[in-house]
């Protein structure tokens, strides 16, 4: 075998080393601990403080799949915190807009009460949408 075959075999397995320890990696998993900790909002409500009852979960599962159904609503307002403990619904997370902190805590409301909903949604900052 020459040289230049020598160099080309080479550099083929680096690559193709290179390219499977590439792929070994795992990609970084998504992580808002560091928000969670910065906002004190976010200490409030959260999910470890939902109990297990079935009047609770069931109050939670309703409004999660009334948010989840309108579409119109962004992947922000979508993913929220909703955590429900007697009865009682915090909102919490960010959302795009006013218009839908305002959708979003209408949703809770028409499930929970008006009077049963605390609503601590934040609007993304450096949002073009101020509705």
């Amino acid at each position: 075998m020459n040289s230049q075959a020598k160099y080309f075999s080479l550099g083929a397995a680096l690559l193709v080393i290179a390219l499977q320890s590439a792929g070994a990696q795992s990609p970084t998993p998504a992580d808002n601990t560091r928000s969670n900790k910065v906002d004190p909002t976010n200490k409030t409500a959260t999910a470890d403080d939902q109990k297990e009852n079935e009047s609770d979960r069931a109050l939670t599962q309703k409004i999660r799949q009334s948010v989840v159904a309108d579409d119109s609503l962004s992947t922000y307002a979508h993913n929220i915190k909703i955590v429900s403990v007697n009865g009682k619904v915090t909102l919490n997370g960010v959302v795009r807009s006013e218009a839908e902190k305002n959708a979003v805590a209408m949703k809770a409301a028409a499930v929970a009460g008006k009077e049963r909903v605390v609503n601590e949604l934040k609007i993304a900052k450096g949002s073009d949408r101020a509705d």
